[in-house]
């Protein structure tokens, strides 16, 4: 098995094209509504990308919500793009440097075609800023052969067989691409070499953060199998699973092709029989409501294919989803095959024998059932049976699920998607560029200098922190490392599994601990006070509201004199606004017999 990694990050500018804000709209009502339909257009050699014809066949239409905070006329593509961002590009080359990658001699921009509706143009733009980088491992050395950069897609809002709708707030942000070598030896290694890239990036203080500002696709192949793209994988933590289940559905492909070769099973023949009579005075519901709005039933048979639709190929998924998942290339929700039970559909036994005796079918026979309008239906076996037909496992790009399957999305791009982009000239990366370049500090002496501040356990959770420009923000201002530390890496996510969140939680620290070094509360309360920050509060109204205020001097001397000079019931009544070390220093001060109550 080969495994290789493409990240994606969000830098910290203003867009790549444009002087707009790098800023998401959030919950903000669009300015604008646009739409478009987006086709495919020749490479220079004369040939059309096979993804973008698959994304083409789909005959969605496009609407884009447009928002006056984050928007011009070049993410309309109603204006041509301005110069490339020099600052975005200075930032891509500090990173390329950070992974000992060299910058090319000059920037071109390229056209990369995307009709999925992800980008107005119906192409996204990108180029090429470094090569033949490379990182250690703890299993070897993995190369970096292309760091590129490129604008940010706009971001799904909804989405149908026959429209999607997004919103173009994101398009056009800069993202740096990092590409490795397909080196990577399984999915711990995967999730090694992927955290080692993001604790680079982070490195350099100058690129986005938040939840979706970072992405990883996975390449894999297998022996026997092909190439395939995940993308869109989020959580590290799923990696090795993704890994592991796309591992699985290539052997398992192959298993079932050797099989059906055996059988002599594929070729299928085209065959589609129109079925709707068998069908008219059906219960089932998926197929009567589609009949009610006029669509037909289509069925093919795939002969000596019995069992072989039902195998299962991933959690939850089998060969016959891979077929349904091409149907739906056509608009249609999916298939319903013989491997399946009927009774689920509400079909009955005698519709299901009059439908075979309808397709002459023998018994190791399988079916295929689609309910559309009729060219739709024939288009979507059409698709079904291309995939089946297959004499060897596809390359494709899929999408990575939660739960850590895939999805078919479309065959794999090629070099056909790509061609230059007139509008705007070429940069050349000169000696002043580079000298202009912060390299800034390498991951390793980041490392070198969190050790010194923090035990070796905790600067390991900080390098890897996606919070650790918020930790080097607060240190620098003199809170204590340790301190803010366990409060981003341990407090935060206690409170997160409270369902409690932070609309922005490098503000909302930094104004916490600036309260705090004054001596307004102890460090017991911290939790407290961020509770009620949360909820939008100041930190003096927090204290003030639920008496949060830090106790001390004569009326901390009163309260342990009350207490007998017991630590334990001073810290039982008043942990949250007593320091112990306080209480501690009163305890052991000399005393009279006048001291005690």
């Amino acid at each position: 098995m080969k495994i290789g990694i493409e990240i994606h990050q969000r830098l910290d500018t203003t867009k790549l094209f444009c002087d707009c804000r790098s800023a998401l709209a959030d919950d903000a009502k669009p300015d604008v509504s646009i739409q478009r339909r987006l086709h495919p257009v020749f490479s220079e050699l004369g040939e059309v990308d096979q993804a973008s014809q698959t994304e083409f066949a789909k005959g969605k239409l496009f609407k884009y919500q447009v928002f006056n905070s984050s928007n011009c006329l070049v993410e309309t593509d109603e204006e041509p793009p301005k110069t490339l961002n020099l600052e975005a590009l200075k930032i891509a080359l500090q990173i390329a440097i950070q992974l000992r990658a060299s910058p090319v001699g000059e920037v071109h921009i390229m056209r990369k075609m995307v009709i999925d509706g992800s980008n107005t143009a119906g192409f996204q733009r990108t180029a090429v800023v470094a090569m033949n980088g490379h990182i250690g491992s703890s299993k070897g050395g993995i190369g970096i052969p292309l760091i590129a950069i490129e604008e940010e897609s706009a971001g799904i809002v909804s989405a149908s067989d026959s429209e999607a709708v997004y919103r173009l707030d994101r398009l056009g942000i800069p993202l740096v691409e990092i590409t490795t070598t397909p080196d990577i030896k399984d999915g711990a290694h995967l999730v090694e070499v992927a955290e080692k890239i993001g604790m680079i990036l982070r490195t350099t203080g100058k690129v986005a953060r938040g939840i979706g500002t970072i992405r990883q696709d996975v390449n894999i192949s297998t022996e026997g199998g092909a190439r395939v793209e995940l993308k869109g994988a989020q959580d590290l933590k799923m990696l090795p699973k993704l890994v592991e289940n796309e591992e699985k559905r290539q052997l398992e492909l192959v298993k079932i092709l050797t099989e059906l070769r055996s059988r002599k099973a594929i070729p299928v023949k085209n065959q589609i029989a129109d079925v709707t009579s068998i069908f008219q005075s059906t219960k089932a519901a998926i197929l009567s409501s589609g009949l009610k709005a006029g669509a037909s039933v289509l069925a093919q048979k795939m002969p000596a294919h019995k069992g072989m639709l039902g195998r299962e190929i991933q959690p939850g998924k089998r060969y016959g989803t891979e077929l349904s998942d091409y149907a739906k290339k056509a608009g249609v929700k999916g298939i319903i095959h013989s491997d399946e039970g009927m009774e689920k559909y509400g079909i009955t036994k005698e519709e299901e024998s009059a439908l075979r005796k309808e397709l002459g079918m023998d018994g190791d026979d399988a079916f295929m059932l689609v309910v559309a309008q009729k060219a739709q239906a024939e288009a979507a076996i059409g698709y079904a049976l291309e995939r089946a037909n297959m004499d060897s496992i596809p390359e494709e790009t899929r999408r990575a699920n939660p739960d850590g399957t895939s999805t078919f999305m479309r065959p794999i791009s090629g070099k056909a998607r790509l061609y230059p982009e007139t509008d705007v000239p070429p940069l050349t990366i000169d000696e002043e560029l580079l000298d202009s370049i912060e390299t800034g500090e390498s991951l390793e002496d980041k490392k070198k200098k969190l050790e010194k501040m923090l035990n070796k356990e905790m600067a390991g959770r900080i390098i890897k922190s996606r919070h650790l420009h918020v930790f080097e923000k607060l240190t620098a201002a003199g809170a204590d490392p340790m301190l803010v530390a366990a409060t981003l890496e341990d407090t935060l996510v206690s409170l997160r599994r409270e369902g409690i969140e932070f609309k922005e939680v490098e503000s909302t620290l930094v104004e916490m601990f600036a309260e705090y070094k004054k001596g307004s509360f102890v460090k017991a309360a911290i939790p407290e006070v961020l509770k009620g920050m949360a909820k939008g509060a100041r930190v003096e109204a927090v204290l003030k509201v639920f008496r949060l205020q830090k106790i001390t001097g004569d009326a901390l001397e009163k309260i342990v004199s009350e207490c007998g000079y017991d630590m334990t019931k001073v810290m039982q009544k008043y942990r949250l606004q007593a320091d112990p070390a306080e209480v501690a220093a009163i305890i052991k001060k000399p005393k009279t017999s006048s001291d005690y109550v």
